[in-house]
């Protein structure tokens, strides 16, 4: 029967769909945390790429410096959204055998 590899296929991939779509929803949920600043301000934030909170220690509060506060801020988001991004590249492929479908 030679339509019921295709068939077979194509169930697999609405599996494997659904799969997809359940983690999707299961990371936008999750939270990363990253620090700048050997710890002086940290970001956390969530699978759906939004902020959820900063912290910042009140000795990293310099009037005369506020460059290097904006760039510790920066740089603990910055690294926060890669964490949570590599964590669903991660954890999509554990899904999809690592095949690259743009999610």
């Amino acid at each position: 029967m030679p339509g019921g590899n295709m068939q077979q296929m194509l169930v697999k991939a609405q599996k494997m769909q659904q799969q997809v779509m359940a983690k999707q929803a299961e990371l936008e949920e999750e939270e990363m945390e990253a620090s700048a600043g050997g710890g002086m301000v940290t970001a956390k934030v969530n699978g759906k790429h939004e902020v959820v909170s900063i912290a910042i220690k009140p000795e990293a509060v310099d009037p005369d410096d506020v460059e290097m506060l904006q760039d510790m801020i920066v740089a603990a988001v910055n690294e926060a959204m890669r964490k949570i991004a590599e964590h669903a590249e991660a954890e999509l492929g554990k899904i999809t055998g690592g095949m690259k479908l743009g999610f």
